[in-house]
């Protein structure tokens, strides 16, 4: 529905998203009677809404007095108290220096939390635990703080070990009118920013999530606070919760409220901002099944658990064919991950009857979701969503950090596991043998080739070799290694990057991602890839034969497969390339071929551009 779009400026957000006269220029543009701001940019910037009221055009929002008073944090602990709400003990003022936080720190006693009164996003936040990191930590989320948002200010606040971050969505009127809709839990973070939500949160009992909506809803009538909001809280083992704070505006988890509730939050935003009352009371909002979103990032979760990368989405399939599954994103195949914006690449919302359900479904769309271009989080995301703490509701916020002490290492296999890799990597390699007994448009009158319909191959996974004998029969495989055999349904399709089958007469999902001609596989299993190589057992026994290469890290270069032209080159020095992206196009022999890095990491040096005439191992791309 929204089929028309006007370019506000380059890329760098002061230039566009965040600047207000060029939002202005396409309003006029259009003619639009009213702006939804979205999830961030402007969406908390009174600033905007003042120029928008001028201009006579309608914001789907609250009013200035509500932003100006929840985007500080001194203030809106200040409002929060005087409405009721419970808030964490901590310093009611401005902290004048560092000797001042020690002081305000020792005062409340040890650990405790210094952020910036303006802040958000986790930046301009530290945990204190003695005077030391009180002094350091002052520094820093000052300095952070005036960087970030131009205000250095700073308070400090009791530190709640093993909190939970549980909030709670609220929706008021212009007619005074205000609810609740029960509470997301959106414990599971990185560097302070959610990574998976999901509504209701498994902890909360009835007794708890009643005073916590009460109170949102009070702070709400305190205020007179109109249209959706978000008030956060932390909530310890005891279920004693804190007013952390409010966000005046959609939230980004939104979607797993709606699905609980049936109400559709953007379309109640646009009623009240056209100064429709509420037609919902609280007894209409139902907990109805449950709801699970996964942010997926284009980041590697290898790193600190998620750093940002970019690049071109040359496949890209979102698992919209799984029931329950909704896919709230703004890209499509061939978009770019740009260093200029967050790098979500989208919300990934599933729903059940049941957390189980939730879980069950978020795992196959998880499995079914096809991304290459960008180095993304799924890995991470569907190993949570399989570790027992998070099954059993034991989370907090400190959760990635203590189940994974060491950092995430990926899918951790059993035998079953690379039972299950093993065979379906021996049947893709039967499926290509199969195919290249097959011409495509041959005469009738051609001699029939007659497809081998056995295999004795030798496979590698983790520099294991297994030998496995492989067998068509009808519409099956049966794979035998060891001594256990495997049936595996033809269902797999080499031209697709899903494969869908049954192993045993049991349900699996995995993706091919690539295949070549030397054996060398690589599929997904359960979020993460794996490389296997698959050979028959005589081009198994000859490679042994043959003398061992010295080992080159050709990792780290990108070389000329064959004497040629460059076509074009698609990166420059400095550029962060992902594993299989694109560098450069060699054309010979009338063809053009595709040279793409082997390994993500950061263009050192670029030794061709586009003309060039290149010989056969030529070095044409250097990586760091």
């Amino acid at each position: 529905m929204a089929d028309e779009a006007v370019c506000i400026g380059p890329a760098a957000t002061k230039d566009s998203y965040l600047n207000i006269d060029h939002i202005m220029l396409a309003v006029t543009k259009t003619g639009s009677q009213a702006v939804h701001p979205g999830y961030g940019f402007l969406s908390e910037n009174a600033v905007f809404v003042e120029k928008l009221e001028a201009a006579g055009i309608s914001f789907i929002g609250p009013s200035v007095e509500a932003i100006n008073g929840m985007g500080d944090k001194l203030e809106s602990k200040r409002l929060a108290q005087a409405a009721g709400v419970n808030t964490i003990p901590g310093f009611d003022g401005i902290v004048n220096d560092a000797d001042h936080c020690v002081q305000i720190a020792r005062e409340i006693s040890y650990p405790v939390m210094i952020k910036a009164s303006a802040g958000g996003g986790g930046k301009g936040m530290r945990i204190a635990r003695n005077d030391d990191d009180a002094r350091d930590g002052f520094r820093l989320a000052s300095q952070e703080a005036a960087s970030s948002f131009g205000d250095d200010r700073i308070l400090v606040e009791k530190f709640i070990d093993k909190p939970r971050h549980i909030e709670i969505q609220v929706l008021g009127d212009k007619h005074g009118n205000a609810v609740y809709l029960n509470e997301r839990e959106c414990s599971i973070q990185r560097r302070n920013q959610k990574v998976i939500e999901e509504a209701p949160s498994v902890f909360l009992n009835e007794g708890t999530r009643k005073a916590m909506g009460e109170q949102a809803v009070s702070l709400c009538k305190r205020l007179g606070y109109y249209s959706a909001g978000t008030v956060e809280f932390l909530v310890d083992s005891e279920q004693k919760f804190y007013f952390l704070e409010m966000n005046t505006r959609l939230q980004v988890e939104h979607p797993v409220t709606e699905y609980i509730t049936g109400v559709d939050l953007v379309h109640q935003m646009i009623r009240i901002a056209k100064g429709h009352p509420l037609l919902l009371t609280q007894k209409d909002i139902p907990i109805k099944g449950w709801a699970i979103e996964s942010r997926v990032y284009s980041e590697d979760p290898y790193k600190n658990f998620g750093l940002p990368s970019i690049g071109r989405l040359y496949k890209y399939i979102e698992p919209l064919h799984v029931p329950n599954v909704r896919c709230d994103s703004g890209i499509d195949e061939g978009s770019e991950i740009s260093i200029y914006y967050d790098p979500m690449i989208c919300k990934l919302v599933c729903y059940g009857n049941t957390r189980n359900d939730a879980i069950n479904t978020s795992l196959e769309a998880l499995d079914s979701y096809v991304i290459r271009g960008v180095t993304h989080n799924i890995p991470l995301l569907r190993d949570i969503l399989t570790e027992t703490n998070f099954i059993e509701g034991n989370i907090s916020t400190n959760y990635l950090s203590e189940v994974y002490p060491d950092g995430f290492k990926g899918r951790q296999l059993n035998s079953t596991d690379k039972q299950h890799i093993l065979a379906i990597a021996a049947c893709v390699f039967s499926k290509m043998d199969m195919r290249s007994y097959t011409f495509l448009n041959e005469r009738p009158s051609t001699a029939k080739r007659k497809e081998p319909a056995e295999w004795t191959l030798v496979i590698s996974l983790f520099d294991e070799e297994l030998q496995c004998d492989v067998k068509k029969v009808g519409n099956k495989f049966h794979v035998h290694m060891k001594t256990d055999t495997l049936s595996v349904e033809d269902h797999i399709n080499l031209s697709s990057p899903l494969i869908q089958t049954n192993i045993n007469g049991k349900p699996i999902v995995m993706q091919l991602v690539s295949k070549d001609a030397s054996g060398k596989l690589q599929i997904v299993y359960q979020g993460t890839t794996f490389t296997i190589f698959v050979l028959s057992d005589k081009a198994s026994k000859f490679l042994k034969m043959m003398p061992e290469k010295p080992t080159v890290d050709v990792s780290k270069v990108v070389l000329s497969p064959m004497p040629g032209m460059v076509k074009s080159v698609s990166c420059e020095v400095g550029d962060t390339m992902a594993e299989g992206q694109e560098v450069c196009i060699i054309e010979a022999m009338k063809m053009q071929n595709s040279l793409v890095a082997g390994a993500s990491g950061k263009v050192k040096a670029v030794h061709v551009k586009a003309g060039d005439t290149v010989g056969e191992d030529d070095v044409l791309i250097e990586f760091e």
